[in-house]
């Protein structure tokens, strides 16, 4: 999804600006250091067929130690920066 804004500059044109909503997700996920484990699912892109964010596939993911988890209050959590990494080693 693309969203279109419209700024009036000083000399009084009109520019369109794009803003992409994986952009504004981004946007979220950088204030955030820990992550829940619906949030990992929807940082790593994964969601189930319905739309929803797949946690299944993210203790998929834990089980097969290919992400670390720290558990709190009996609720997973994973750090923002370990994700990103495992982004950027895989391959496609």
């Amino acid at each position: 999804m693309t969203q279109v804004s419209r700024e009036e500059e000083g000399n009084g044109k009109n520019t369109e600006k794009e803003v992409n909503s994986v952009a504004r997700s981004n946007l979220f996920f950088e204030n955030l250091e820990w992550l829940s484990t619906a949030e990992a699912a929807i940082y790593l892109r994964k969601f189930s067929p319905s739309g929803h964010p797949s946690v299944n596939a993210v203790h998929k993911l834990v089980s097969q130690g290919k992400i670390k988890r720290r558990k709190f209050s009996g609720k997973l959590f994973f750090k923002r920066k370990e994700l990103a990494y495992l982004i950027e080693c895989s391959q496609a």
